[in-house]
């Protein structure tokens, strides 16, 4: 079912700013939905909090590639003003995009930089659909790449979904060179939710917390951009650029 970033932002709120959470986390609330939207894979969602943490990594990416056929369908899950940021705030020629999805920003991004973007499942039609674009499988908490091989480090609605969000921290700051930058959504932890998140960030700090400051690193920016929170930090000491508007 096709929906904008920016409709999914206006069902969240209703669901989780002005349904009373006694009522919201029951999971005869959302038994209907769930099935509605998801069929079989229904009672995948409603277990996966329960069982995420237990599953091995080819058990976890399993079971994204079994239930990418009833993910929402959007070009990509960035707001348009998470977008024209991520796009403006590049630094230098080679970029890796950590959690391509179906490769949207990675495509934008080649036309003016190198660009290599990895997900745990990568459709086969995506190198065709962006021949720019070099695409790899990859597991956040365990990149493959050399230490510092990248400019910039884009990773956008990917941390809310990993097991392990200490290691991915460490992997997405081990790889990057020059700049890191890192969208989440903005989401009160509820036990049953309409995808596969495992972590929720409703306050900034709560996500600022899993960045603490390194001796060495630059400047830090966090804010609010169109909904989602945006985070960017300098991976040497460098000053980052004043912020603009969203």
């Amino acid at each position: 079912m096709p929906i904008s970033r920016s409709l999914a932002l206006a069902i969240h709120f209703v669901l989780d700013e002005c349904v009373p959470p006694i009522l919201r986390d029951r999971a005869w609330f959302t038994w209907l939905p769930f099935q509605l939207l998801f069929g079989r894979h229904a009672e995948t969602f409603r277990s996966f909090k329960d069982r995420a943490h237990d599953l091995s990594p080819e058990e976890f990416r399993r079971v994204y590639a079994e239930t990418a056929p009833v993910h929402l369908e959007r070009p990509t899950d960035l707001n348009a003003a998470c977008l024209r940021r991520i796009r403006a705030r590049i630094a230098g020629r080679t970029v890796l995009e950590v959690g391509c999805g179906r490769g949207h920003l990675a495509g934008l991004l080649a036309t003016a930089h190198d660009v290599t973007a990895c997900d745990i499942a990568i459709d086969r039609a995506l190198p065709a659909r962006h021949p720019r674009v070099t695409f790899r499988e990859e597991n956040v908490e365990r990149l493959s790449f050399a230490d510092r091989a990248f400019d910039t480090v884009v990773c956008t609605h990917t941390l809310e979904h990993v097991q392990d969000l200490d290691a991915a921290v460490r992997e997405l700051r081990r790889v990057a060179r020059r700049r890191l930058i890192v969208v989440v959504p903005r989401q009160r932890p509820y036990r049953y939710t309409f995808d596969l998140h495992l972590h929720f960030f409703p306050l900034g700090h709560m996500l600022a917390a899993r960045f603490p400051p390194e001796r060495g690193a630059g400047g830090r920016i966090l804010e609010n951009v169109g909904g989602d929170w945006c985070y960017e930090e300098e991976r040497v000491d460098t000053p980052l650029p004043a912020a603009q508007s969203a």
